[in-house]
């Protein structure tokens, strides 16, 4: 069992006994390490000139917490198609927080080796979901629109990245 599947093993259990399929949104990993990236990003925008720089603040907040809400709306429209659409919206937010970023560390709001740290943060979710769209693209699996379940057991996606 690779380290990412164990650790979410580990957190929630056996999921449903299937291995590498998730029930739930909070079960993949892409969406573990968005929630962190948020987390990040709140932390470095809540102190100094950056927290006085309302809008630049909020923007970076935003961008960062569409991330993480676009995974889980893809998640919970229950068809592959969707989802791989809300996860490429999702790639363009971390984009978006980059730019943002950018804007922070011109400024003087953030150091330069915070902005590199939330930079690389950014890439690699970014190439995190690729990898997982990638992977959907690949999947016969459909969703659960399509299977009259009321739960999604999608592909771990740990196998993508």
């Amino acid at each position: 069992m690779g380290e990412c599947e164990k650790n979410t093993k580990d957190k929630r259990g056996d999921r449903d006994g299937r291995s590498g399929a998730a029930r739930a949104f909070e079960e993949l990993h892409i969406f573990e390490r968005a929630r962190e990236l948020t987390n990040a990003i709140y932390a470095a925008s809540r102190s100094g000139l950056f927290a006085k720089d309302f809008g630049l603040a909020d923007q970076v907040r935003r961008a960062a917490v569409s991330v993480m809400s676009n995974i889980a709306e893809g998640f919970e429209r229950g068809s592959s198609t969707e989802f791989i659409h809300f996860l490429y919206v999702a790639k363009g937010s971390c984009g978006e927080v980059r730019a943002q970023l950018l804007v922070a560390v011109d400024q003087g709001y953030i150091a330069v080796a915070e902005h590199e740290r939330l930079n690389e943060s950014c890439r690699q979710l970014s190439g995190m979901i690729s990898n997982f769209i990638g992977h959907l693209q690949r999947s016969d699996y459909r969703g659960s629109k399509f299977t009259g379940k009321q739960s999604h057991h999608l592909h771990n996606e740990h196998s993508a990245t």
